[in-house]
């Protein structure tokens, strides 16, 4: 398959690997900074381009794996005539910002992906949608080789993940950080925490969240988060923050 990368950061060298290893063909790489198209470019021997004028139109497969805020310009900038099927890597965009399109589609990899992140073990979750069925189906038969747990979900089911996504690593991680604070400023290693945590993330692999929470907010243990507040005093966010995660766990309604 001949395919087209359009954007040349994390998520976009990542796809690329997996393109490549799975034996597909870039022929184009874009990127709106030309030294960045060129570095991704020269490393599968396609060529790079810093326009959309530019744009190979003979390729199947138009991968734009851009920013979110940047998505509308650049398929403003595409032809409408182009043959291949025109996707996009959001998790947070909706299918029809492709409607210009007579195949378009999505594939969105639920990870978060940094510069390190080998998607080649295919054990990342792609949801899979296309704008009919022939799309739908082809994307499918792609997701399928990218990844050994693919699926179909619709924009809608697609927000839910990215939301769900959101507060189970990009919150959580926010959170790493106050805890990380919170001992530096008292002589102590983050690195005590790493068990708890690796613990943690264990747990809910085979079981429900909520049936594996503990802490004094499940106990209801009133004492010990007076004293944690009283220990938070000078620190009104981190206050709020804790305050408000307690009322989170004691609610059962939620």
């Amino acid at each position: 398959m001949k395919i087209v990368l359009i954007g040349s950061g994390k998520v976009a060298s990542a796809l690329a690997d997996l393109l490549d290893a799975l034996g597909h063909s870039l022929v184009q790489v874009y990127s709106r900074t030309a030294d960045h198209a060129s570095l991704l470019a020269n490393k599968y021997g396609a060529a790079a381009i810093s326009s959309l004028a530019d744009i190979n139109k003979t390729a199947n497969l138009y991968l734009i794996a851009v920013s979110d805020d940047a998505i509308d310009e650049v398929v403003k900038q595409l032809p409408e005539s182009l043959k291949g099927i025109v996707i996009h890597t959001s998790g947070a965009t909706h299918l029809s910002v492709l409607d210009k399109f007579p195949n378009g589609g999505v594939i969105y990899p639920i990870q978060t992906i940094s510069k390190h992140t080998d998607l080649k073990d295919r054990t990342t979750p792609l949801g899979i949608e296309g704008n009919n069925e022939i799309s739908t189906a082809l994307l499918l038969e792609i997701g399928k080789s990218l990844s050994k747990k693919s699926f179909y979900c619709n924009s809608h089911q697609r927000l839910a993940l990215h939301v769900a996504a959101v507060f189970a690593n990009n919150f959580s991680n926010a959170l790493y950080q106050v805890a990380h604070d919170i001992l530096k400023e008292n002589n102590l290693s983050f690195d005590l925490l790493k068990p708890l945590i690796l613990e943690t993330a264990h747990h809910v692999q085979n079981q429900l969240p909520k049936e594996v929470q503990t802490g004094p907010a499940k106990r209801n243990d009133q004492n010990t988060i007076n004293r944690h507040l009283e220990f938070l005093t000078q620190k009104p966010n981190w206050t709020t923050i804790y305050q408000e995660l307690t009322l989170l766990i004691n609610n059962k309604d939620q």
